[in-house]
């Protein structure tokens, strides 16, 4: 599967490490999550749309490649994909920001839509949808769904820690989709929670549990 990136770098191991640990508290987690998605946007934006523009330096004009104006949207999963923005608008501040919001039917473990608001010409930007966990896969491929059927063309999925089973049905569901996970985990529970995973990330992040 060439389109689905697992991170083997050891800061971001040290980092997630860190991120898993208990006693870790709300201030140093959001920290990490920022982190961790900093370092993995710098693969995650390989293949941005450029152009070239010339730059003129204190001894003459030159020729550089910038990244297309106006090309890439970030697309957090609410409320968790909220933690992750902040690292990747640390690269490009001027990019659009959309919101999708899906909650998690505890008995059916399916994704239910309650909020969807968009960037104007979504479907001429680069979509990065981020979510620090992929579970069942539910989720992802809602998200992903709800910007396919806005023709958007160019999608990739960011996520910090992933279940087997989330990877496999996002791919099955949409081969086409670039997804960036940090690490893989074992395993889900009969919960649908990720094993050995680090708790509910949205109540870490927040500090609502």
């Amino acid at each position: 599967m060439s389109n689905i990136t697992i991170f083997n770098h050891p800061l971001i191991s040290h980092k997630v490490a860190l991120l898993r640990d208990k006693n870790t508290d709300t201030k140093q987690f959001r920290e990490l999550v920022t982190e961790i998605t900093l370092l993995m946007a710098y693969e995650a934006f390989r293949d941005m749309p450029t152009v070239e523009k010339i730059v003129e330096t204190p001894l003459e004009k030159c020729v550089q490649r910038v990244v297309t104006e106006n090309s890439i949207a970030i697309i957090p999963v609410l409320r968790a994909g909220l933690g992750m923005v902040e690292g990747i608008l640390s690269h490009f501040p001027m990019a659009k920001v959309g919101h999708i919001g899906l909650y998690r039917d505890h008995e059916k473990l399916e994704p239910r839509e309650y909020y969807c608001k968009l960037p104007e010409n979504i479907d001429k930007k680069v979509c990065l949808i981020v979510d620090p966990m992929l579970a069942t896969g539910g989720s992802a491929n809602a998200a992903i769904a709800l910007l396919k059927e806005r023709n958007c063309t160019h999608i990739k999925l960011m996520n910090i820690i992933c279940a087997p089973e989330g990877i496999n049905a996002v791919h099955t569901a949409h081969p086409d989709v670039q997804i960036y996970c940090a690490t893989m985990d074992r395993e889900l529970n009969e919960n649908g929670y990720i094993l050995p995973g680090l708790g509910d990330a949205g109540d870490r992040i927040f500090g609502t549990k």
